[in-house]
């Protein structure tokens, strides 16, 4: 039986600009990931790239903007699934009033060396 995260063990990425409960990566398990992150309301997420990584965004809870490769935003909300390509920037929006709340599930597994900045730091 696999361990269940507790809610204790997410924690503020300052650089994405969201909490992140990891809830399975493991190097016994190259294949996948799966995190959950939660954006604040009126927050906007990093816009970043994943190297070599592909990323689908499951949303639960919330409203929001996604904006993937340029692209114009597009709304999500709860049930909304989104394939993000490896390398593909990406960054989303909470325009709701309640925090918006992702499962985020990576092929193969996340590795923080993949996580690529793409936006300069603010002034």
């Amino acid at each position: 039986m696999a361990a269940k995260p507790g809610v204790a063990a997410e924690f503020y990425s300052s650089d994405e600009r969201c909490y992140i409960l990891e809830m399975h990566n493991c190097a016994e398990d190259e294949d996948c990931s799966i995190a959950r992150a939660r954006v604040s309301p009126g927050v906007t997420t990093e816009l970043h790239s994943l190297d070599g990584i592909c990323e689908r965004y499951v949303v639960l809870n919330g409203e929001g903007l996604l904006e993937v490769c340029g692209s114009a935003p597009a709304r999500v909300s709860p049930m909304d699934v989104v394939a993000i390509p490896a390398g593909a920037s990406q960054r989303v929006t909470n325009v709701g009033q309640e925090d918006l709340t992702f499962l985020c599930i990576c092929t193969p597994r996340f590795r923080k060396e993949a996580y690529v900045t793409l936006q300069s730091p603010p002034s």
